[in-house]
């Protein structure tokens, strides 16, 4: 059986970025990604990058974790087409989900934009946008993310 022993930890000041233990969670993922950035956790124990970040490192069990800043180009892994969408969907269809790997081997899952199925490379670059993602759901507001082609290609 294991026992987890969680002391409160002190805030400390990085520039204007205030980290905490409280702070390694899906909402402050989502608040980094409504001002356009992408950060993951790092664990200061092994080293293991988490996105989206969590409490605690699946490595090590370590709680202590920074914020670090990951680019926002990456490589298709994989994808899908929907063409039987749900009800909030169906506009869109078709329309492609695939996972993206970013640096530091993360993977991040996505809406693939104004790209068609025969357009799509296992393999090509691909890059997070903020901007022209349609939010479908009035539930829950978060920042919404999706990929296209990077414009300088």
């Amino acid at each position: 059986m294991w026992v987890v022993q969680v002391q409160p930890q002190q805030s400390m000041c990085i520039g204007v970025i205030k980290i905490s233990s409280e702070q390694f969670t899906i909402e402050q993922f989502y608040n980094y990604l409504s001002e356009g950035q992408i950060m993951a956790g790092k664990c200061e124990q092994c080293g293991k990058s988490h996105l989206p970040p969590r409490p605690l490192c699946d490595k090590c069990l370590s709680q202590k974790f920074k914020w670090i800043k990951i680019s926002k180009d990456g490589k298709l892994l994989t994808y899908t087409t929907i063409y039987v969408a749900p009800q909030q969907f169906q506009a869109m269809v078709p329309y492609s989900v695939g996972i993206v790997q970013l640096e530091r081997e993360l993977k991040l899952p996505g809406m693939i934009m104004n790209l068609s199925e025969n357009q799509l490379k296992i393999g090509m670059t691909l890059e997070i946008d903020f901007n022209s993602c349609k939010n479908t759901l009035s539930w829950p507001h978060w920042t919404r993310y999706c990929f296209r082609k990077p414009e300088q290609e």
